[in-house]
């Protein structure tokens, strides 16, 4: 079986990549009601109420990623000997909980 995170790319299926995308796409969508906010000159803790909104959508996107990232290609690198993934991924998460 090929690791499905071959030479740094990660091949998802269609149900894991549709989930990930919807979740990009509502973030992007309060990103845009950010905007709006701004632009009509919203009260600033209800902008930043909404900015801890947007932070927290975007740590669920990560924490869905890095759990998949985990199950699969580490797991599989893991199990093939691959100790290498291990630092990759303490490597990964410092810089993510910085």
């Amino acid at each position: 079986m090929a690791n499905c995170c071959d030479m740094r790319k990660k091949v998802r299926g269609e149900q894991e990549k549709k989930d990930l995308m919807n979740r990009l796409k509502r973030i992007e969508g309060q990103v845009r009601g950010l905007e709006s906010m701004l632009e009509q000159d919203v009260y600033c803790p209800d902008l930043l109420v909404q900015v801890a909104a947007v932070r927290e959508a975007l740590n669920g996107f990560n924490k869905v990623l890095l759990a998949e990232h985990i199950r699969g290609c580490v797991a599989e690198d893991i199990r093939a000997g691959k100790d290498e993934s291990i630092d990759e991924l303490v490597e990964t998460l410092r810089k993510v909980m910085k």
